[in-house]
């Protein structure tokens, strides 16, 4: 079967996704939905101070529903939506659907959220246009993307100890937006108004190992197309772990683990158009709801 360009140059193998996302689903995150609910707070802060109410609001995946449920105080209509139907279980309406691919008619959506989404995209240009299509004249985009230097410690350890034993190195972390190239994809994708911050965080965990059982609670695991396919021993994780923990540890022996969230919001263009969201607004902080996950 012939590739075009465009597939060829995706960055993620949507199949792979699919697996880990189902298993997530299966077993739930076992206490690993930190950044989950620190973002779904940050976004329901964000979108209550917007002072009007919404028709119809869509929010695309968004783990178990709990932003679509603080959004429902301000939308008469609230849709969510999933690959996983087991996510969909308790959704009072929901449709379940690929978010590289909206099943919405244009200009039928007045609210859509995108939680910790987009950043697993193949196309994320073209799914933000189809965000737009979809949008309402004068309709709201708010999302937050995984962006920056996240797990660049984790990245750096698992090259160093690859490279040190095999000669080479394969991706085995994927690469994430920057935050003005964020911003360009808001002009880009038509959206008026667009406002873009970042919040930094920096999670401690007592070794390499348990930040990597988080990851693949949150469905994390490597799904990279260009992933090396070839059985790895243990030794080149241990190594890993040794080099993490000498590069990145605090005074204490805890492992640092950088979080870069960048927070998009952005409106379909209208003659009259509220004011933007301005950074620093809201009043939670993503900090507070974010744990030192080494359990002390």
């Amino acid at each position: 079967m012939a590739i075009d360009s465009k597939q060829a140059e995706a960055p993620f193998d949507r199949d792979r996704q699919a697996n880990l996302r189902l298993r997530w689903a299966g077993r739930g995150m076992a206490g690993a939905s930190f950044l989950y609910d620190a973002v779904a707070a940050e976004l329901s802060e964000r979108l209550s101070l917007v002072q009007r109410r919404f028709d119809i609001g869509l929010e695309i995946g968004g783990y178990d529903g709990r932003l679509a449920r603080s959004a429902s105080s301000q939308v008469e209509t609230m849709i969510r939506m999933a690959l996983e139907p087991r996510w969909l279980a308790e959704a009072p309406l929901a449709v379940a659907g690929d978010d590289e691919w909206l099943p919405f008619r244009d200009n039928s959506l007045d609210l859509v959220l995108a939680p910790l989404t987009l950043h697993q995209t193949n196309d994320t240009p073209g799914a933000m246009a189809q965000i737009r299509r979809a949008l309402r004249p004068d309709g709201l985009f708010l999302a937050a993307l995984m962006g920056g230097e996240t797990l660049s410690e984790l990245r750096a350890s698992l090259i160093a100890a690859e490279a040190e034993i095999y000669g080479g190195a394969s991706p085995r972390v994927q690469p994430f937006i920057e935050l003005r190239d964020a911003g360009a994809l808001l002009q880009r994708t038509g959206f008026a108004l667009p406002v873009i911050d970042q919040e930094r965080q920096v999670v401690r965990y007592d070794t390499m190992f348990g930040l990597m059982a988080d990851l693949r609670a949150m469905g994390m695991a490597n799904s990279l197309l260009a992933r090396s396919r070839k059985p790895v021993g243990r030794r080149l994780f241990l190594r890993a772990a040794e080099l993490y923990a000498q590069r990145f540890s605090d005074a204490d022996g805890r492992i640092r683990a950088t979080f870069d969230i960048i927070f998009l919001s952005g409106w379909k263009p209208h003659e009259s158009q509220q004011k933007p969201l301005a950074p620093g607004s809201a009043k939670a902080s993503l900090a507070d709801a974010l744990k030192d996950r080494s359990g002390s």
